[in-house]
């Protein structure tokens, strides 16, 4: 005969409390070959969009506090071009835009075109790095 753990909650409070090593052990269980996470948390008496939002947050590595600098050199500014009669000559479109990825720390990663406004990329980032 097998043992099945039953909880009883007596009070009227409908949300249940779980201590950081009770979520620990859930987690670690996925994460062990073969785990099937629906099971887990059926046996655990949860949901498993809970269970992920547990996994999210435990398996998360912490960011460093201070932002990562990136040299930069000055240079003076190249002369401007004497105006001539021919115009200048046409750009063509490329037929494939390059894509760009900027690394923002916290395992996050963040993938423009290359041909991306620069105004509303500084603006992107700023909204990230408040985050």
């Amino acid at each position: 005969m097998t043992k099945h753990q039953i909880e009883v909650i007596t009070s009227v409070e409908r949300r249940r409390r779980w201590s950081r090593e009770e979520k620990e052990r859930l987690v670690a269980a996925t994460l062990e070959p073969g785990a099937s996470v629906s099971e887990i948390a059926h046996s655990a008496g949860i949901h498993v969009s809970q269970l992920f939002r547990w996994r999210k947050e435990l398996c998360q590595i912490s960011a460093p506090s201070v932002p990562q600098l990136v040299p930069v050199e000055v240079v003076e500014a190249l002369p401007t071009p004497s105006i001539s009669a021919e115009p200048p000559p046409v750009s063509r479109p490329r037929k494939k835009a390059s894509i760009v990825t900027i690394e923002l720390g916290n395992g996050r990663r963040l993938r423009v075109g290359s041909d991306i406004d620069i105004e509303a990329l500084a603006r992107i980032l700023d909204v990230l790095e408040r985050r």
